[in-house]
């Protein structure tokens, strides 16, 4: 006898409306109907105008900032378990305040843990995200989390870049990791930006630790979130004679004048994904979608598949 499975309905945040439609389509169906009510101080409730009983329900929404975006995805994952569903599963292509991952000092929160456990205690059955700021987030869950690696997206475009002389670069110690890992689709070397902040968001100095001379060079991050310390990065790269220098960025946050960094900055072009819609067009940014990696690792989880086997690059 056949195998059954629950039926899937998938179900989008304000936030995310538009990945969710391309992750819908590339499923094979339509996003379900849930509606957001708006009270006049501000207040909201989201509720499904079809019955999700007895389903696997996929609720998609990244909770980059406003923090509604969090308590949005919370609503909807309660709404779901009060209407029965079977299985509920949080799909947040970008995991917003990923970068409070530890206590580096005291008498501060560790917002990353806060947000596993509300998500846990609004009844989550799983975590479906992308890039997490830090790997080990996934142990704040003790729920399964399906963490997708968006290098299956960006190696393909580089490659069909034809890049001569390509090293890879991460823009700060903290990412070298990333880098390397990235580094080994290509065999190529890798140099690092030594930063120094005064503050977020501030960088005091930065130092280049590498040969750059010649080379096309792409740098690796997570997040772009004002673009000053990828600016600065490209900037000194190209001063040490790099040939050309771009960044490769899962989560474009671009917040407060990124955009206009970006634009005067020494980058050839920013490469990013659809976790985070664009809040303006710009030429020198690309924007690769995730929608059918997220799609594959739905149709996987529900069918009981394996998600490791959707990271293999050629």
């Amino acid at each position: 006898m056949p195998q059954q499975f629950n039926p899937v309905k998938l179900f989008s945040g304000s936030a995310t409306v538009a990945l969710a439609n391309k992750i819908a389509d590339a499923y094979g169906r339509e996003l379900g109907d849930v509606v957001l009510s708006r009270f006049s101080d501000g207040e909201f409730q989201p509720h499904f105008n079809e019955s999700v009983r007895g389903c696997d329900v996929f609720l998609i929404q990244s909770t980059d900032p406003p923090t509604d975006n969090l308590m949005e995805l919370l609503m909807m994952v309660d709404a779901a378990r009060r209407a029965s569903s079977h299985y509920v599963t949080a799909v947040i292509p970008y995991f917003g305040l990923a970068r409070q991952d530890r206590k580096d000092k005291p008498r501060v929160a560790i917002g990353a843990k806060l947000v596993a456990n509300l998500l846990v205690a609004a009844g989550i059955n799983r975590i479906m995200t992308m890039d997490l700021h830090a790997a080990q987030i996934q142990g704040f869950f003790d729920v399964p989390v399906d963490h997708l690696d968006a290098s299956i997206i960006f190696v393909p475009y580089i490659k069909s870049l034809g890049l001569e002389n390509l090293t890879i670069a991460s823009p700060d110690m903290g990412g070298s990791y990333r880098a390397r890992t990235f580094a080994k689709f290509f065999n190529a070397e890798v140099v690092i930006c030594d930063k120094r902040r005064k503050r977020a968001n501030e960088i005091e100095s930065m130092t280049i630790i590498g040969d750059v001379t010649g080379q096309d060079i792409v740098l690796i991050d997570d997040i772009c979130d004002t673009a000053g310390t990828l600016s600065k990065a490209a900037g000194l790269i190209m001063e040490r004679g790099a040939k050309s220098v771009r960044a490769v960025c899962t989560h474009p946050l671009l917040s407060g004048k990124a955009y206009e960094t970006i634009e005067n900055s020494a980058l050839t072009e920013l490469i990013v994904t659809d976790t985070i819609a664009l809040k303006q067009p710009s030429e020198k940014i690309r924007v690769l979608s995730t929608a059918d990696l997220f799609a594959s690792a739905i149709m996987n989880v529900n069918e009981h598949g394996s998600i490791s086997q959707l990271f293999k690059v050629d």
